[in-house]
């Protein structure tokens, strides 16, 4: 019996498909197609810009020790709730630890995530993010609204949300590098 060369094509266009699923290259290939698809957050018309109203927030460092989110009072502030097990989060790491590599020294970098330490820092080693953990105490009030991950807000030394991004996006960006440089200033 002679395979015909449609069928040896699709029985490997089938093998193709069938690898995002049940191998490792189809994770890395929905972590690409995710960083290709995210744009670039939007900004907020001044106008519309609103302010938090405190910075009385509990949160946990990377240690485990409890800190108050007031020590960024004055501060430009970027924050990401995340989570490790979801894959748009995965996704937007990449472009956020360039942004820290290149801000984290005039920037208060917050990547939150109500995870237990052991899986959080167990995918901080494997994937090697450099950038600061912060842990949510669930039950605790805080002076925005808790995003589902991937969610970010940058707020701007005032206190004002500049941008509130509630799904995956490409913080590696000209867009974002502009916007961080005029709060900076």
């Amino acid at each position: 019996m002679k395979i015909k060369r449609k069928t040896v094509l699709n029985i490997l266009l089938f093998a193709f498909v069938l690898s995002f699923f049940v191998t490792p290259l189809g994770h890395f290939g929905k972590v690409f197609l995710n960083r290709l698809f995210a744009s670039s957050p939007d900004i907020i018309n001044e106008d519309n810009r609103e302010k938090i109203p405190s910075y009385n927030w509990k949160l946990k460092d990377a240690d485990w020790d409890f800190f108050d989110f007031g020590q960024s009072k004055g501060n430009v502030v970027f924050i990401n709730f995340w989570a490790s097990w979801k894959l748009p989060s995965e996704a937007e790491f990449d472009g956020i630890q360039k942004l820290y590599d290149e801000y984290g020294d005039r920037v208060d970098f917050y990547m939150i995530t109500n995870e237990e330490r052991q899986p959080v820092e167990e995918f901080m080693r494997l994937k090697n993010f450099t950038f600061p953990i912060t842990y949510q105490i669930i039950g605790e009030p805080a002076p925005l609204d808790i995003l589902e991950p991937p969610g970010s807000y940058i707020i701007d030394k005032n206190g004002y949300i500049v941008v509130k991004e509630s799904d995956i996006a490409d913080w590696d960006s000209k867009k974002v590098r502009e916007l961080l440089n005029g709060l900076i200033k």
